[in-house]
């Protein structure tokens, strides 16, 4: 199915509806839920996910996975997707909250298939073989630490979306401390029973999520290593290949590969 709402096939009893969209470059899906839960994958362009428990950046060739009843914000950057919407009881992963998975070749693959998936398929046919492969294939799927914890308290989370908006590798926890009127040890205790990270690995994640559209823009990997506060390419490149195992121009290499062949 292609181009369809949701809400005209969600009721059809079947665990797996696979849905195809095309969106326009800056397109805002506002904060919404699903009863289902669902895979939304990027073959191009690259994803913002926004819920209360943070951001997530996903990058071409991956995806991200959605609780049911996760509240959530997509923003689109000239993305074709294609959903997997999973009743509940059937859904492969039991994580309560979203996470970016890569998308392997037969999962991709399987995928672009399911777009022909009818609302109704035969369960015992092929369209039911295809839909359970699916299901086996996410449950298998590795994640990437593309991932903001957002903390709850009030003026902890300020900080961190003024950071969000300007990352830098060097701000140091003692400042944010300062900030909040406490010391540097209270300070990083707070922030890892708010988030769930130290701060050292959140600033890494952040620095991360903000490489992303700033590479596939076409900036150069120099120009992004020094905008985010890098002393040198080389450095902000190690970051990149150790977190999401290839380097900065590797990644772009295969962006805009992908982008060609799905064109």
């Amino acid at each position: 199915m292609r181009n369809i709402a949701l809400a005209d096939v969600d009721q059809v009893p079947r665990p797996v509806l696979a849905i195809g969209t095309d969106y326009r470059p800056g397109a805002l899906l506002d904060f919404h839920t699903h009863r289902r839960a669902q895979f939304l994958y990027g073959m191009t362009g690259l994803m913002e996910v926004e819920t209360g428990d943070g951001t997530w950046m996903v990058p071409p060739y991956s995806g991200v996975w959605l609780p049911a009843g996760k509240c959530h914000r997509v923003r689109m950057n000239g993305v074709s997707t294609r959903s997997l919407y999973i009743e509940p009881e059937a859904a492969p992963r039991t994580f309560r909250t979203c996470e970016v998975l890569i998308v392997t070749p037969l999962l991709h693959h399987l995928l672009m298939a399911s777009a022909d998936l009818p609302a109704v398929y035969d369960e015992n046919g092929r369209d039911g073989a295809l839909a359970e492969l699916l299901l086996h294939e996410l449950q298998r799927a590795s994640s990437l630490p593309l991932f903001a914890p957002m903390p709850r308290d009030t003026r902890l989370a300020n900080l961190c979306r003024d950071f969000l908006g300007k990352p830098d590798i060097h701000s140091l926890p003692a400042d944010w401390a300062k900030r909040l009127n406490c010391s540097e040890r209270t300070f990083t205790r707070l922030f890892r029973q708010q988030t769930g990270l130290s701060f050292g690995v959140w600033r890494k994640h952040a620095c991360l999520m903000a490489a992303l559209p700033l590479l596939l823009s076409g900036r150069s990997v120099t120009w992004t290593a020094l905008e985010l506060g890098y002393e040198s390419p080389g450095a902000f490149s190690n970051m990149f290949a150790k977190m999401l195992g290839r380097s900065p121009t590797a990644f772009v290499q295969a962006a805009a590969r992908q982008s060609k062949e799905s064109s």
